[in-house]
């Protein structure tokens, strides 16, 4: 039946067997061929075998079977900003919203693309709406500050690598952009220490630029 074929598509996913999991998915399908969510895993399965175009032919399926399904909606757009299509990703992001606005992942996903077509606002807007969802992740603060850059907001920006280092304290590309935002408003000092830190912590393009001429002012700041 429908079930035993997703259950051992399941088991041969934890075996990495993914075109086996196809198999069993399809084979479901056979049997049930109204089911939205079959159609929908076997996408999922199908873009982690790197076939983004047949993921998205599935997810539509599923999308036409159940127009109220927002993670088809969703994954759909990741397969769609995979491929580049960035307008249309969102387009899918925006309406699996629609369908259900508690998924952080969303917005986060929607906020990528929307920074990847200069929409800066927008983005930072999605970053924050994700980062109301869900408050603990270092990578939205992160994220989010990269898109305040762009907009040449580097208060804002600074604030957001210092929340994201209370979360990651030990990341050495977050001390180096922090530094370099600190750099553009002046705070030679502040921007000096995270430099270090971040060559303390394995940078090795600030820990190179700290042991060269150019970084003699920085590395004999005390």
């Amino acid at each position: 039946n429908v079930l035993a074929y997703i259950n051992r598509g399941i088991a041969k996913g934890k075996l990495g067997d993914f075109k086996g999991v196809i198999e069993d998915l399809s084979k479901a399908i056979e049997i049930d061929p109204k089911n939205a969510f079959v159609y929908s895993s076997r996408g999922l399965v199908k873009v982690k075998l790197g076939d983004h175009q047949g993921a998205i032919v599935d997810y539509s399926i599923a999308i036409e079977i159940d127009p109220r399904y927002a993670d088809a909606y969703s994954n759909r757009g990741i397969a769609k900003s995979k491929l580049g299509n960035y307008p249309a990703a969102i387009e899918d992001y925006s309406k699996a919203i629609g369908l259900n606005c508690n998924n952080f992942n969303v917005y986060y996903n929607r906020a990528i693309a929307k920074r990847t077509l200069g929409d800066y606002q927008g983005s930072i807007s999605d970053y924050s709406m994700a980062i109301d969802l869900n408050p603990n992740d270092f990578n939205m603060y992160y994220k989010r500050g990269i898109a305040k850059k762009q907009i040449r907001d580097y208060a804002g920006e600074i604030k957001d690598y210092t929340k994201s280092l209370e979360l990651n304290p030990n990341s050495c590309r977050i001390y180096k952009n922090r530094g370099d935002a600190k750099k553009k408003v002046g705070d030679d000092l502040g921007c000096c220490n995270d430099y270090k830190k971040a060559a303390s912590l394995g940078h090795e393009g600030i820990a190179q630029w700290l042991s060269s001429q150019d970084g003699a002012w920085c590395r004999n700041m005390k």
